[in-house]
Order: C-alpha cells, then structure tokens, then sequence
C-alpha cells in the first residue's frame, strides 16, 4: 500500500514539472534562430529613454564630407523614395528617432573613451578619428565634462541611393555645456557656465542588401 502511495506521489509531481514547464514557457518563449538583431539605431522605448546625455565636440567635426547645397524639398523626397525602393522597411520617422538616439549614445561613449560601443556604430575612418583623439586626450591626462541640454532639432536633410548603398544625412541642432579639465581640475577650455548652441550634422551609410539592419556613422561636420 506504502509502495503505491510513493508511485502515486512521482506521477503527480511529474504532472506538475510538466505544468510549470510549460507555463514558463509560454512567459519566456523560446529562441528559434531567426531573432532579428536588435538595430542599435532604433529608439529606446520610452520607459528606457535617458533622460539626458553627456555629448563632446566630436573630432574632425570640420571635415566637409560634401559641398553640394542642401537639396530641396523635392530632391529629399526623391532621395528618401529611392532609399525606400532599395529597403521597404526604411521609415523615415523611425530613422530620425534612431539617430537621435544614436547621436546621444555616440557621444557618450567618446566622452568616456569607451571604443568598444564606438566600434560597431562607426566606420572604420570615423572610428580612427575617434580613437586617435581619446588617446590624444588619455596622454594629456585630460577629461571631458559635457552635457546635453536638450537635441532642439533631429531632421533628415539628404538622402541618396548609390546603387545598394542608402547614405543619409541629418541634422542636429543642440544645446550643450562643453568643458575640458586637466589632472589638477582646472579649466583647459570651456565654461561650465556656459550654454552653446551646435549644429552637427551627420552622415549614416548601410548597404540595403546586407542582413545586417544596422546603420553605421560615416561622417560628422559642424554647421
């Protein structure tokens, strides 16, 4: 009689590990091979947004990638059709709030000299241009304090298609309080009391027919 008791013990705890097996894994759902890698371009949600962002004077933030005026309304429209021929899954809403988000995620992690976030978000000449200047600023035993106040403006201003490659440009217009220190705290260049208004604007290339869905940063100048 004990025997069948224990026997009847193991069937209803087996039926229970079932259960919650099962439960758990209708809550977690499970991993098929075709998760999509998570674009880190894409806009936060917005319980996750942060709430604000240190941001640098980028470098070689002078360097004019191209001279060719602003195109008008018509040419941007054009180009964004283009863009979306090439990628019907490119919205250009989405994309702006992407690069809002990644305009405050690149310039933190190049405040802190993080290289290894910069490393996928840039090509490999910005990203030399970032890490040749954080080393400059390591070997003088420098540091950056910079805050973003506020991003006033994230607008696509150009778009273009290259055959697969979709390079797009936008502008930032931000307000920012940018201040260098040295190893004994005191001011290199900057005021800490001071707000400056900057104007960026930054390019971002991705071959439409690769799997990758990231955008990478191919090139910065001020306004």
């Amino acid at each position: 009689m004990g025997e069948s008791f224990q026997f009847l013990d193991i069937i209803i705890f087996a039926l229970v590990a079932v259960f919650l097996a099962i439960r758990l894994r209708s809550v977690l759902g499970r991993r098929t091979g075709n998760e999509q890698r998570r674009d880190p371009f894409a806009p936060p949600p917005a319980d996750q947004a942060p709430a604000s962002a240190k941001v640098v004077t980028l470098p070689d933030r002078n360097k004019v990638i191209d001279a060719t005026p602003i195109p008008a309304d018509g040419d941007l429209s054009a180009g964004l059709a283009r863009v979306r021929s090439a990628d019907a899954s490119f919205d250009p809403s989405r994309f702006v709030g992407g690069a809002r988000s990644a305009f405050e995620m690149i310039v933190a992690a190049f405040a802190a000299g993080d290289t290894a976030v910069l490393k996928p978000l840039l090509n490999s000449e910005v990203l030399q241009n970032f890490t040749q200047a954080i080393e400059e600023r390591r070997s003088q035993h420098e540091t950056l304090e910079t805050t973003l106040l506020a991003v006033k403006q994230a607008d696509i201003v150009k778009a273009e298609l290259d055959r697969n490659i979709a390079v797009i440009t936008v502008k930032f217009v931000s307000d920012q309080v940018n201040v260098t220190r040295a190893s004994d705290n005191s001011v290199v260049e900057g005021d800490p009391n001071r707000v400056e208004e900057k104007t960026d604007y930054w390019t971002f290339s991705r071959d439409t027919r690769a799997r990758d869905p990231n955008w990478q940063l191919v090139a910065t100048h001020s306004g």
